[in-house]
This record gives structure tokens, C-alpha cells and sequence, in this order.
């Protein structure tokens, strides 16, 4: 019988990192070196790889590449919830920022709780991810710790404190609330509704109403017990809070909510109850979505920088990681945007 032919089974279809070395005329260590970190290459020999490696294909394997760098060009980000629009075009623009540099995003959500943070900050590195980003200032306490042990870079998002023992990015939540307020005092209101979102472990909640009770005691305005309300970020929610205001004995004829998915229910509830948005009553929301200025009336917010907020999280990372100095904290401006859904009291 004709001898059969054997398939051979080290025969490979992909180039190898030994196929570009010999190609480029150089050895394996010093591929290696390159893939790790190019600008330790002498230009020529530089030139060389590179063209060997467009022209072979060759497609460097990621683990390898993470040994020998002892980087695995991966970052975190832990969001509070993935249902927030101001997070996700911040997050986008982080993520753009950082695949500009040959990072990729590893994200995961907390559902505002620190515990379930704290687990997912460690599984992201145990993946091995290089650094973090963060949203707010109030985390668990051994996640830091944990950081701090594995010499991770990371940085705290969407709150800034100058004082903070932690890196941040951000702005002033409290300050932000005091503005928003201070106009629709300016305009003549005295009766005044609050939907907040849940303060407990969410700083930027907490620092809003912080910064719309602060203004209005200033002002001699309390703002009685049935006027006040804490409920999730949504807009079902949101409607519930704004039924109870305006079955109040004296409703308010201004609500301060704590971002606008909050206003957006504020909003529909007024609008399903017959009460004329900004006649009767005026809703300012916080953020700044997309939305709020196609709905009608148009919505009165504060105008939250998410993108540059994560541009500049992402070159404070990249800083970090490539031994180069960078402001520990950095304050960003949030503007208050006058639209339709705020106007003077009727008298």
C-alpha cells in the first residue's frame, strides 16, 4: 500500500514572533522589546520590524506582550449604573482617549453600592488591568488599600474636592447646586420642592442637596419634611415624588431635582396632572442629557463636562503609567443652562 502522508503538526498558518525577527534581521529579544516599548529601539532597526510586521501580518499576542512590558495595556472603569446617559458619554470619551494611546476598557457597574464596587474593582485587577477610573468620591475604604498595594494608578471621577486624599477629576457638586438655586431665587421663588436622588453612599447626591438647603437657609427658606424627597435615578420614581409635591397643601412653584432623568419625570408628572410647566411651576434639572433640550418645554439644567471629564481622567492615567507628572486634582466648570422649563412665580 502507498505510504500515507503524515500531517505535520507544527506547521503554522500565522507568523510567529520568531518569523518577524528573522525577517527584520534582528533577534526575538529585541521584537520583544519593541512590542513592549518601541521608543527603546534604535530608529533603523525600528523601521525594520515594523515593516516586517505589516508585511508578514503579524498579529502580536496580547498575554505574551503583557509578560514581557508586565503591563496589560487594559484600564477599569467601575460605573455606579450603565442606564445614566452622562456616564456613558464620558465613559466613551475615556475609552477614545486611552484606545488613542493602545489601551482597551474593561468596564463594570456597581449599582451604587460600595460592596459590589469593592468586587468589581477586584476582579478588574485581578484581570490585571494597569490602572482605574472611578466615579465619585465616596468607595470602600480596602479597595483603595488594595490600589495602594498593587501600585495601580487610578483616579476619582464627577466630584472634585481639593482637599482629597485621592487623585480626581471633577467638579464641585455642592457649588454647582448653590448656582442653580441662587437663579430661581433670583427670579422670585420662595416655595420650593426637592427631588433628590438616594444620598446614602453617592456624594454627588449628597453634595447637591447639601448645596440647595444651604442656599435657600441662607435665604431664610426651610423646606418642610413633604417637600423634600429621596428616590432612585428614574423617571418612574421621579413621578411619584412630584405627585406627593404637588398634592402638598401649598405646592411648591419651583422643584430642584437632582439630575434631569429626575426632572424628565418631574416634568411628564406635571404635565399629566394639567400643571403648566414653567406657569405654574418651574423644574431645574442637573447634567445636562441630550434629551433635555428636544423636550418641551425644554429643560433648565446644569451642564455637567462629562467628555472632557474623561478626556483628562484618561491623560491622568497615562501620565501615571508613563512615569510623567500630572495635577492630582483638577476642577472642572459646570454652567447652568437657562431653558423653558424655569420662569419668575405668577404673582
Amino acid at each position: 500500500m502507498p505510504e500515507r502522508k503524515r500531517l505535520n503538526k507544527h506547521h503554522r498558518t500565522t507568523p510567529t514572533l520568531q518569523d518577524v525577527a528573522e525577517h527584520a534581521g534582528v533577534s526575538t529579544a529585541t521584537v520583544s522589546r519593541y512590542l513592549a516599548n518601541s521608543e527603546l529601539i534604535r530608529e533603523e532597526r525600528r523601521a525594520r520590524i515594523e515593516t516586517s510586521i505589516k508585511e508578514l501580518g503579524y498579529i502580536p499576542h496580547g498575554a505574551a506582550q503583557a509578560l514581557a512590558s508586565q503591563r496589560s495595556r487594559t484600564i477599569g472603569v467601575i460605573v455606579p449604573t450603565l442606564d445614566n446617559a452622562i456616564f456613558a458619554k464620558g465613559v466613551q470619551a475615556f475609552q477614545q482617549r486611552l484606545q488613542d494611546s493602545g489601551y482597551t476598557l474593561l468596564i463594570a457597574s456597581s449599582d451604587y453600592s460600595p460592596d459590589e464596587e469593592r468586587t468589581q474593582g477586584e476582579s478588574l485587577i485581578a484581570r490585571g488591568v494597569d490602572g482605574m477610573m472611578l466615579i465619585g468620591l465616596d468607595h470602600h475604604d480596602r479597595l483603595f488599600e488594595r490600589l495602594r498595594q498593587m501600585k495601580l494608578p487610578y483616579v476619582n471621577t464627577w466630584s472634585y474636592k481639593e482637599t482629597s486624599d485621592h487623585p480626581c477629576v471633577g467638579f464641585n457638586n455642592f457649588q454647582a447646586a448653590v448656582r442653580q438655586t441662587t437663579y430661581l431665587l433670583d427670579i422670585g421663588h420662595r416655595r420650593f420642592g426637592i427631588i433628590s436622588g438616594l444620598t446614602r453612599d453617592n456624594d454627588r447626591a449628597r453634595d447637591r442637596l447639601r448645596g440647595v438647603l444651604h442656599t435657600l437657609t441662607a435665604r431664610g427658606i426651610n423646606v418642610p419634611d413633604n417637600l423634600l424627597y429621596e428616590c432612585p435615578y428614574d423617571i418612574a420614581s421621579s413621578r411619584q415624588a412630584m405627585k406627593r409635591l404637588l398634592a402638598a397643601g401649598t405646592p411648591p412653584t419651583a422643584v430642584v431635582c437632582g439630575n434631569d432623568v429626575l426632572a424628565y419625570g418631574a416634568l411628564l408628572e406635571c404635565q399629566s396632572g394639567g400643571k403648566d410647566v414653567p406657569g405654574d411651576i418651574s423644574i431645574a434639572g442637573f447634567d445636562d442629557l441630550p434629551l433635555s433640550q428636544h423636550i418641551r418645554p425644554s429643560l433648565t439644567t446644569m451642564h455637567v463636562p462629562s467628555e472632557e471629564m474623561g478626556r483628562k481622567a484618561a491623560d491622568y492615567l497615562l501620565a501615571c503609567l508613563n512615569d510623567e507628572t500630572a495635577p492630582e486634582q483638577t476642577e472642572l466648570e459646570v454652567n447652568l443652562i437657562l431653558r423653558g422649563s424655569t420662569a419668575p412665580p405668577r404673582m
